[in-house]
Formats: C-alpha cells, structure tokens, sequence
C-alpha cells in the first residue's frame, strides 16, 4: 500500500512490519503543512522510502520503521537573523516559522534520539566534550519541568551520564576518578546555579536544537556513496541550505563543491545501469537548469530512490509545492491535486488574497486540501456583488471508501476532478446563495514554500510585455555600409528577408565578415515599425543556445532593417516536409526538447515570445549518424506582436494563437507560448504538416468555439502532452520545466521502440563535473573556435569582445564574453593570470560567470572566457534607462551587489575596483560583479593587503587609507560601495560624477599626482560626495558610515545587505 501519514505519540515512532497489514493515519497535532517535512526510513540499512512506496508483506521478517523528519533547514528557529528560513507569507511579516511547536517538539526527540544512541560521529575534543555537558544540563532542566521537579532531584536519582552520547559516557568513563568527580560536580553546580531559570520547556528543546546543530552540521546532512560513469567513487551531499554538493572519494576525504541548488533542477530519471550485468545498480541522470546533466551509478535501486525522492522532496518544499521532478517517486496525493488543480493546504487567509487578487469575479473557485484535516478539502468561492462580497468555504469529505463528497450532499464521487466536473453543470446553494464553478485559480506560489533567506513575502504579480516606446529600446545599431544584401530568401508576413554579409573591424585593423539574414520591414507595412523595433530589441538583450542571435538594426531612410545570424537549413517546417522519411521519432523528440529548453529561457526571465511555431525554428545543424551528432535548432523572432495584428490575421494563425488571445489580443500572457508550443509539437510529430490548414476563418473560429482538440497522435503520453499544453483554461497549463520533465521522461520508456531499425548512436554524454574527463579539460577552449561577433569594450590594458564558441563550427556554440590583453608583458600576463584564478574559485548568483581560458599557439597570448551578460555595465544602463528607475530597484541592485561583495569577503578577496562601470547586469532584476583585475586576497595574519606595485588607480573611489598608505581591505572595498550607492542615485550621470565632483571641487588644473595629494587633503578635511538628489535620507546615512575615516567604524558587507533591505522594505510599506 502507499504510505502517507502515520499514527504516533509526541516521541518518535518505530513502525513494524511482518505479516500483517500496515494502516497509517494521520499524527495528532502534526497538521497537513509540515508533513511533507517527513519521511519513512528503514532502521537496518537507513534507507529512506519514496512517499510512493507500494509495501509487500510477504517478509517473514519483521522489519522496524522510522517516521522521521528528513527535510531541515539549518537555522529555522532564529527568527532574529535576517537571512533565518521561513514558511511564505501572503504579505509581508505573515510568515510562519517552518515548524510549529508540535513539529518543534517532533524534532526535539528525534535529533536527541540520534545524538544519545550514537547515529552520528561526534567530535573527540575538549571543546565537544563540553558543549555535550552543556546540552544534558538544558536536557536535565528540560525534564525537571516537564515533571515539575527541580532540576537538582533530578540530578540526584539520575545519572548525568546518562543525557550524555554513549561515546561520551564511555571517554568520561575513562578517566582517573579524580576527573571524573571534578566533572561531576562541576555539572552539580550548574545544575544548581540554572535550577531557578524561568525558561519554558519549549525554549530549552529550542537551545538544545540549536546546540546540537553548532556541534554537528553535518547531522542534518543526508550522504551518498555513488560511482561516476568512470567507475570513480563520489561523495554527493545534500542539505537543505546549500543544495547539491560533491566531492571526489569516500566520505571526508574531499573537499565539497556545490553542483547546484535545488530550484536549479529540472528533471531526474532513473534508468538501470547496464542491461547486461547486475539488474541491482541504477543510473540516476540529473538534469541542471543550464541543460547540463549530472549522471550518477547508485548501487541499488533502493539507493537511487532515496536519493531522488530527497531532491524532489526538497524541490516542493523550497521552490514548488505542486511539481515533482521525477514521477517514479511522485506522491500520490499531490499527483491528484496536480489532476484536479487543486492547491496544498494553503491558509484561508491566501486562498482570500488570492481570490481578490484574481478579480473576486462570480464563478471563481479555489480547491485546496484542508490545513488541518488529512482526510477534507474545501471549495473556496466568491459571492456577492461589488461592495457586498463574501467568501464561502464549502468542505469536501473523503469517506473511508475512497470517495469524495460535498459536506451534507448525498452524492459522492470516485475523484475530486468528477465531483467538479458535476459542480460546473450544477449549481451550489449554501447560506442561501447560489453558485457556480466557472473558473478555477490554478496552484502557484503560496504558504507551503520555505523562504531560506530574506526574500520578499509578497506574491508576485503576473509576468507581462511592458510596452516601452522606441527611446526606451536596446539594440546595436549597425550602418548601412557594414551590410552585403545578397539573395532572397523568401517573404514573410510583414517582411521581406535576404541573406547578405555583415562586416565589421577588428582590434587591428583586420575586417571580419559574418553571413547574416537580413529581414526589411515592408514599406506597405512601417504602421508596425514599434512593434518590429521591440522584436528586434528582445532578441538582441537574450543569450541561449536555442534562441537566434540578433546582431541589431539598421535604420537607412525609408528602410528598417533586422540583422541575424544565418540559419544554414532553414524553417523546421520546410526541412520536416523535405525529409519525411529520414527523420525518426528520436529526431523530432530531440528538436522538441531542444525548443522546450528556449521556452523555458524565455518563461524562467517572464518573458512572451508570442509567436511559437515550426516555421520560426530554424534547423543550425543536421543529424550526422555517423558522427552521433544530434539536429540543433533555434528559436527565432517571433516577428511583429499579436497585440497590433488585425483580427482576420489572428484567426488565420488558428490553432497557433491561442484562444485568449483570439477573444482579446491584450491577453498575451506566459500561457500564449505554451499553447504555441503544443502547437509546434503536433506540427513537428506529422512532419511538417500545417494543422487546419483546409478549414476557412468562420471554421477555425467554430474550432475554438466548440473547444475541439487538434487529432492526438497514438502514442498516449505525448498526446496527453500536447493537449495539456493546449488546454482551454490558460492556468491550467504546465510549465516548460514540467514540459521538459515529461519530455524526458518519453526518450527513457523503451528506447529502442522510439528509433525504431535505424539506431541512432549512442550519445556522448558528459558526467557534469570538470574533472570527468582527463583527456580534455572542459575550461580549455580552443582558439580556431573562438568565432568574433562584436566588441564590447576596450581599455588601456585589455578589450573584452563577444564571441560564438563553436567548436563544431556549425554555428551552434554557446556565445561568451571574451577578455584578451591589449599588451602581453610578463608582468601583464602575470597579473591577467592570478585574475582568472581568482574569478574561476567564485560560484555566486551576483559575480559574473567564469566559464574558460583559451591560449593562442605557444601559448603566447592568454584569453579569459565569461558568460556573456547582453545588458553591459550597470553605469551605462542606469544612464540610458535612467526613467525606468524607482528608488527601490536602485536599492534591489545595491543589495545583490552586498551579497557577491559578502561573498568574496568571506573568501578573503578585497575587490579593490568596485565601481558601477565594473557592475554587469544580466537583467532588469539582476546584476554581477565583474572586472578582477585589481583583486587582492588577504593573507591569513592580516586583515589588510599593502599594495607595493604602481599601476592605474581609481583613486577617486578609494579610502583614504588606500590613497595615503596603499593599505586595502574589506573597508576600503566598503568605502568603495558607498561610492557606488552614490553612482545609483545619480544614475551614472557623468556631470555629476566622483570624478567630476572631486575635480570640481579641486580645481580642474590639478594634474598628475597633485590631483591624488590635493583628494587626500579634501578627505582629511572631511568633504565627502554630496547627497544626490532625492536620495533618501536613509541612503545618504549609510554612505555616510561607508564613508567613515576609521575602517573599523564602516559596516560589514553582512550589515549592509540589512540595511539596505530595510529601506527597500519600508518603501514598499
């Protein structure tokens, strides 16, 4: 049977099993919200089930179970720390911790459990030694007021041993008798020093928790022994505040890396090792947010399955409540709700929100599991008109058969998803209303989600277009003269479209030349020249493998111009109808997941392409059986917006423009794409074919009208696929990363059936460490494959250039950001070294992304390879986007830029250039660091770094110590924020300036080293910046501590990220 919830004391339970039937029920007092914090472990090997689990019975052997807490988040219990994990509130401060007392209690009994029987290894040391008395003396008044004793009676008919770990008793045990009476009465005079504190049982559990996690980390940690594809031993450590981690060899033999947290994984599947040999081991392939897999050999099926049913586990409880990663251990219950929409147990006071933030319009219903009842449910509805509206909670009873029924109703139904059914033809009369369920609100974010820092409270509001007028635009411009138009290649709807040549100069004066597609807006249609120019602007600021590059505009006259990379095969619907015979159906399944991998890009950055369809996929690369090279496609512009198109062309892209968006075009939203990529999958799995394309307007139209489906193909699953893609309520739609999870999961099920005679070679596919490979180190690219796209920027010493790494020169490389010297002088290249060691040991969401280096031949020249982010400086983003910008956001960009320079204080590192000109941004809602150049580490006996070797110096965003004795540290990098806090409020303004603002003050004849004599006089005497215009005065008061002359009177990178939130928080109060 499924195991779900279980009868028990406050103690931790064991459960048995032989031959008779288990039945669990729900605990008392552990309501429905915290049992996904729980799990069943099988004492004789720790193996944890899957909440799947089918139990035979069949054992003679009894076998003795634990219902315990699996899932934990280090540091829940300290409401006093800003970055403390907590349960999601509906507003801000109606979080919830994420455990109530019960739980607490739970918890309290289970850990003191493990850590008196010796389940975990703990430290031989003084310092253990001690910290362990300290937890029996809480233990010892813990139970001297649970049963109301004073805590010396207890001392005195029980031995304090005895709250003590067994390998601590038997250590004590060891010494001399004098020790041990010393120990002894030691503890004897702390009981009696403590025996009057008024402390609540609840408050000691709490400090004896919180002891236990300082001692032993690594308690709440969950370890696997696993084998790479190489047959080499790996560690993988999984923990509720660090995500996924590993390490080489057996347990605390290597140092931890982290592979990625848990948000970051899309899918997980398990697959038998090697049909040929053991049919015990099991292959679990981790798929990571940046497409990378994870491939891991486990030894047993049990094995793997506690391990993905933790990841998954934790994925609902920080990201998703209502998705599982991988359905081999899905729980049954949440696989009914997700069938029926039916929200977790979320509070009334959400589902409330919710229902008024969805338009408190009739018919709007909410279902959802009841926060206190295993067994119930409740359908939450509006009713009333305008000012006089209420909300109804009618509760739905699970019976012991099974089967579902409304609260006094006689009816009763198989599954929640029939009793609804019944409810949407029939009326509902309750407290003398009359209601019917028209429209259901769809599970999303809500109070079943742990917060691990301090994000914000508030439920986001739908993602949108913004509609931004031509000035608002990002895009590079290109000049008439840099194009070759060539041959046409065709006309589009608004379009005619040539493939042509573009050119452009190098560093030396060399020319590069780049096949490109050039699209000229038609001059019959310039009405849709914003429209064009907002396609143009979106390609233009996205970097996927998937997703056409958009080298920018050109604007010569009459004539708007749209220059792309050159797509060698064409539309995906013209090569399928080409090749129909050659193409398999692993082909086609690859191409799907490949677009589903661009859709989920555009989805995860709440971006609407609006346009999903076959003939805006261009194939980049053929298949080669040969070879094993898979098809690559990608993405295209979705060209001009439904939102401006006349209705008669809407209706004859039927069934591609959803129905919404038919009845009302402004209803573009996410779900627009997901219904054109179910689409665009029918049209790939026939080949090519144009669905409806024999039906006229007035029968498209009926086809939505009367809500048909387009004819499902035979392979279920994948029809189940594209009619949920395509389904008419658009909240019902899933996810691209549930899309790409159920794609998957079709390539596992009988492969051989899917390639049918022609196999396609086996793929090549890499482990997901960098040390997988010996032969090739995968950080080391190649030069001949570095393809120049543009430069980006060019300094004294250095250029950084955006460049295609394509390796299988087809097109299909990953674009980078590239950073070369200007001057390859040993000592130039010493330093460009040490800053690339220095980026590569950086993991953090706010530091720009290290990828590579690349060495010309004799490894002359030296070239740094980034992510590229499209978006450029923050500097010249705040000066051209500067009426986009609220206080708030300039505060949520200081924040992240707090959180990477946190991080690299805690690695040590001094920044030593932290400026807005050194800030990229990545989006509107993210910004890195960048630029290591002048990045120090500190030594291990020194808080400071003196700098001894001259060079260029932004001297006007030092300290005044960095100017008079060259020392930098910590502070001076924090000096250096609130120069940059500056630079945000006046948005990059160059006439306002630090440099401008210093030099106006000094005079500007001060040349040379007079100007850094005269900015140290000015700093003595105590001028500093003035305060930007409208810069709150909260603003102004933390650069003015920044900007303290003593270093030890700055605030820590940790404080600031507090003090910037708080003001962040109060503006939005």
């Amino acid at each position: 049977m499924f195991f779900g919830h279980f009868d028990s004391r406050i103690k931790p339970s064991v459960l048995y099993y032989s031959k008779r039937m288990i039945v669990f029920a729900p605990f008392p007092g552990i309501a429905p919200v915290y049992c996904n914090l729980f799990g069943l472990m099988r004492e004789s090997d720790r193996i944890w089930f899957p909440p799947n689990h089918i139990f035979k019975l069949q054992q003679p052997a009894s076998e003795s179970l634990h219902f315990r807490i699996r899932y934990y988040f280090p540091g829940w219990y300290n409401s006093g720390n800003s970055l403390y994990a907590h349960r999601y509130g509906v507003s801000k401060g109606t979080e919830s911790p994420v455990m109530d007392d019960c739980v607490m209690a739970y918890h309290f009994f289970q850990s003191r459990s493990d850590f008196l029987s010796g389940w975990v290894h703990i430290p031989v040391s003084h310092e253990a030694q001690e910290e362990c008395l300290g937890m029996a003396v809480l233990d010892m008044m813990r139970l001297a007021k649970e049963s109301n004793q004073s805590p010396v009676d207890i001392y005195n008919y029980t031995s304090y041993k005895s709250f003590l770990p067994r390998c601590m008793q038997s250590r004590i045990q060891e010494y001399n008798i004098l020790t041990r009476k010393r120990i002894r009465y030691r503890f004897k005079k702390f009981i009696q020093q403590f025996s009057e504190c008024k402390a609540t049982v609840c408050n000691l559990k709490l400090k004896y928790l919180m002891s236990l996690e300082m001692l032993l980390p690594s308690l709440y940690s969950q370890r696997f022994q696993v084998t790479d594809l190489s047959a080499r031993e790996v560690t993988i450590v999984v923990m509720g505040n660090t995500g996924i981690q590993w390490s080489k060899g057996k347990e605390e033999e290597g140092e931890l890396q982290t592979y990625c947290d848990f948000p970051e994984v899309i899918d997980i599947s398990i697959k038998q090792a090697n049909k040929e040999g053991s049919v015990e081991s099991r292959i679990v392939t981790l798929t990571r947010q940046d497409n990378q897999i994870l491939e891991l050999e486990f030894h047993s099926l049990p094995e793997a399955l506690s391990f993905v049913s933790l990841v998954d586990g934790y994925y609902r409880l920080v990201a998703d409540a209502h998705h599982y990663l991988c359905k081999e251990v899905a729980p049954p219950r949440l696989l009914e709700c997700i069938e029926s929409y039916c929200h977790g147990p979320v509070s009334m006071e959400f589902t409330i929100g919710k229902l008024r933030r969805s338009g408190n319009h009739q018919g709007l219903y909410i279902l959802r599991c009841s926060p206190r009842d295993y067994d119930k449910y409740f359908i939450s509805f509006v009713v009333g008109h305008e000012t006089m509206v209420d909300y109804k909670h009618c509760q739905i009873v699970k019976t012991e058969s099974g089967e579902y029924s409304l609260s006094g109703a006689k009816r009763s139904f198989s599954s929640l998803r029939e009793l609804l059914h019944c409810y949407q033809k029939e009326a509902l009369r309750t407290d003398g209303y009359t209601f019917q369920l028209t429209s259901c609100c769809s599970p999303n974010k809500s109070n079943l989600v742990v917060c691990r820092n301090n994000q914000g409270a508030d439920i986001p509001l739908s993602p949108s277009l913004h509609k931004h007028n031509i000035s608002q635009m990002v895009f590079h411009k290109i000049r008439k003269e840099d194009l070759v138009i060539n041959e046409s290649l065709g006309q589009g709807t608004f379009t005619k479209i040539f493939c042509g040549v573009r050119k452009e100069l190098g560093d030396y004066g060399e020319i590069h030349q780049i096949d490109v597609v050039i699209k000229i807006l038609d001059k019959a249609h310039r009405n849709y020249s914003e429209s064009f120019f907002e396609a143009a602007s979106m390609m233009s600021q996205l970097s996927h493998k998937h997703i056409l590059l958009n080298y920018g505009v050109c604007v010569c006259g009459n004539e708007n111009m749209m220059v792309q990379e050159y797509g060698k095969f064409g539309s995906l619907d013209t090569y399928l109808k080409k090749n129909k015979s050659c193409v398999n159906i692993t082909w086609k399944l690859e191409v799907a997941k490949q677009l589903s991998w661009a859709m989920h890009y555009l989805e995860d950055k709440s971006l609407i392409h609006g346009n999903v369809c076959a003939k805006n996929v261009l194939l980049i690369r053929k298949e080669d059986r040969m070879t094993g090279s898979l098809p690559f496609i990608k993405l295209s512009d979705p060209g001009i917006s439904i939102t401006v198109l006349p209705k008669e062309v809407l209706v004859e892209r039927i069934p591609w423009v959803p129905p919404e968006c038919i009845e009302n075009p402004q209803n573009l939203s996410l779900a627009t794409d997901k219904w054109g990529f179910g689409t665009t999958l029918w049209e790939i799995c026939s080949g090519g074919d144009k669905p409806l394309s024999t039906l006229d307007c007035s029968k498209k139209n009926l086809f939505y009208e009367d809500r048909h489906q387009l004819p499902a193909p035979k392979w279920t699953e994948l029809a189940n696929l594209i009619n949920s893609c395509m389904d008419y309520e658009p909240s019902h739609r899933p996810s691209f990363r549930a899309i790409i999870r159920d794609l998957n999961s079709l390539f596992i099920q009988d492969y051989e059936l899917l390639v049918e005679s022609d196999m396609v070679p086996n793929r090549t596919r890499g482990f997901g460490f960098p040390w997988a490979s010996e032969s090739q180190d995968l950080a080391q690219f190649e030069e001949r494959h570095l393809i120049f796209l543009k430069q980006l920027g060019k300094g004294n010493f250095g250029s950084v250039e955006m460049c295609r790494y394509d390796p299988l020169q087809d097109s299909t490389g990953e674009v980078v950001a590239v950073k070369k010297l200007q001057h390859s002088t040993a000592e130039h290249l010493r330093d460009f070294e040490r800053e690339i060691e220095i980026l590569k040991s950086l993991q953090h969401e706010n530091i720009v992304k290290y990828k590579g280096v690349c060495y010309s031949a004799g490894r002359r020249n030296l070239r740094l390879i980034m992510e590229y982010l499209p978006y450029g400086s923050l500097r010249d983003y705040l000066i051209k986007h500067k009426h986009r910008f609220d206080s708030n956001k300039l505060l949520h960009y200081a924040s992240q830029i707090c959180k990477g320079m946190d991080y690299l204080a805690t690695k040590r590192y001094i920044h030593r250039d932290l400026a807005t000109r050194n800030i990229l941004v990545e989006s509107e809602m993210r910004v890195k660091i960048g630029d290591f150049g002048l990045t120090k580490v500190l030594p291990q006996d020194k808080e400071y770094y003196t700098v001894r070797e001259p060079g260029e110096s932004p001297i006007f965003w030092y300290a005044p110590e960095s100017l008079t004795e060259s020392k930098f540290s910590v502070g001076s990098d924090v000096w250096s924020f609130g120069v940059v806090l500056y630079e945000l409020f006046t948005y990059g303004d160059k006439n306002c300036s630090p440099p401008a603002v210093f030099m106006d003050k000094m005079g500007n004849e001060k040349q040379g080293q007079m100007i850094v004599y005269h900015l140290i006089d000015l700093l003595k005497q105590g001028y500093r910046l003035p305060a930007p215009d409208n810069c709150p005065k909260e603003i102004e008061k933390i650069m003015t501590e920044c900007w303290s002359n003593d270093p030890r009177l700055r605030p820590t990178f940790k404080s600031l990220i507090h003090s910037v939130e708080t003001v962040r928080d109060s503006n939005d109060g």
